[in-house]
């Protein structure tokens, strides 16, 4: 437990992450008496409780043990104001609705218009952003979607797409092949038959078609094994990609995130709602916002977004943008790194803090935008705290 020097007001911090530590930083230079505890047990909170205390602030990465505190701060002294940073939408809603007057602020919702913002080169606070920049995303990612229509977008995908190609091409063939010696109806159906292996049409000996026949036949053979492969590929791969639809991987005119996580699906989310074409890649095949995003009909493709063949899947050589979102900072700069090595002319938005690699990495390339989620959020509850206002990030 550290406390700061004696002052009329006094906030207690729970949390020594770097949000944390920015935030008491901060209400410290503003004169502020901050007591800093580290997931202190109930019968230290009680202690510091005893007296009056002007507000109180829970920045734990885990949602659920700030959830706890905050039940905690609540029982003890219910008057004081209380501020929580919460991820988890669950865990926030249910904390609003157990102690109203709680200040219950998402991180994502704090540093989305930042975000937004550095992708279309404007301020935050300027009501008319980047306008023009906005309808010409708007129509790229348009023509980038429909130009995604049933083109595959890894080998599973391609063998499925060369597969249905495959049978409808033999089908029609064998129909039109049909035409000579019968109606429109029966050389369909005898090609359907054909196509589904059924059986086809009996041939004299000295047909000329009987080579076509038989060609035909292997062919069938090979293209549905295509066809079944890539069917059980796609249907066991999750499909957070689609073929055709809203959630197939855009052609162009598209922003690339990187990380689906919080941050990533509120971003991704808001550039989706705007009308811009989006298109997340998320290591973890389980994530546990996957289901979400795939609800938001928001496409995922799955994979290593260092990697040079993950990028090019997911077109980053016509992107509009990418921002790299993950947690970790070491893990966006090699995003970064690896786009840029495909797409040296590319506008990359990193998810930072004030590490110095990113400086580092600055000096070397081009990278558009820094944004410092934790230094935005302890921002947020230090205003907050310091005017004991109400400000909510939804």
């Amino acid at each position: 437990m550290q406390t700061s020097q004696p002052s009329s007001r006094h906030i207690v911090v729970i949390g020594f992450d770097d949000v944390g530590r920015r935030t008491v930083a901060m209400l410290e230079a503003s004169g502020v008496r901050v007591t800093h505890l580290d997931e202190p047990s109930d019968a230290v909170l009680r202690e510091v409780l005893a007296e009056h205390v002007d507000g109180v602030a829970v920045l734990l990465h885990d949602d659920i043990r700030a959830l706890r505190y905050c039940l905690v701060v609540h029982h003890i002294q219910a008057e004081a104001p209380l501020y929580v940073a919460m991820f988890d939408q669950t865990a926030r809603r249910q904390l609003q609705r157990t102690v109203p007057s709680c200040i219950v602020l998402s991180p994502a919702s704090v540093s989305v218009p930042a975000f937004t913002a550095a992708i279309l080169g404007g301020p935050a606070d300027d009501p008319a952003v980047a306008i023009g920049t906005l309808a010409t995303l708007r129509r790229r990612g348009l023509r980038g979607r429909i130009a995604g229509q049933l083109r595959p977008y890894d080998a599973g995908s391609a063998v499925l797409v060369v597969g249905v190609v495959g049978i409808f091409a033999i089908l029609a063939i064998e129909t039109v092949l049909g035409l000579t010696h019968g109606g429109l109806a029966r050389s369909l159906y005898d090609a359907a038959r054909t196509v589904a292996t059924i059986s086809s049409p009996a041939l004299p000996d000295e047909s000329p078609l009987l080579i076509w026949a038989t060609i035909a036949a292997l062919l069938v053979m090979a293209f549905t094994a295509m066809f079944a492969a890539g069917l059980v590929n796609y249907l066991l791969s999750g499909r957070h990609v689609m073929l055709l639809g809203s959630r197939v991987v855009p052609r162009g005119g598209h922003v690339i995130i990187v990380g689906m996580g919080q941050v990533g699906l509120r971003l991704a989310q808001d550039l989706r709602h705007r009308g811009i074409a989006v298109l997340g890649i998320e290591t973890d095949h389980h994530a546990r916002l996957l289901p979400i995003a795939r609800q938001a009909g928001i496409p995922v493709l799955i994979g290593d977004a260092g990697s040079r063949a993950v990028l090019r899947r997911a077109q980053v050589h016509m992107c509009a943008a990418l921002v790299a979102a993950a947690s970790s900072i070491s893990d966006n700069i090699a995003v970064a790194v690896s786009a840029l090595g495909v797409n040296p002319d590319m506008t990359v938005i990193l998810r930072a803090g004030t590490d110095d690699a990113v400086e580092e990495t600055r000096s070397l390339f081009p990278i558009g935008s820094v944004v410092d989620v934790n230094g935005l959020t302890a921002r947020f509850v230090t205003e907050a705290l310091a005017t004991c206002g109400y400000p909510v990030a939804k």
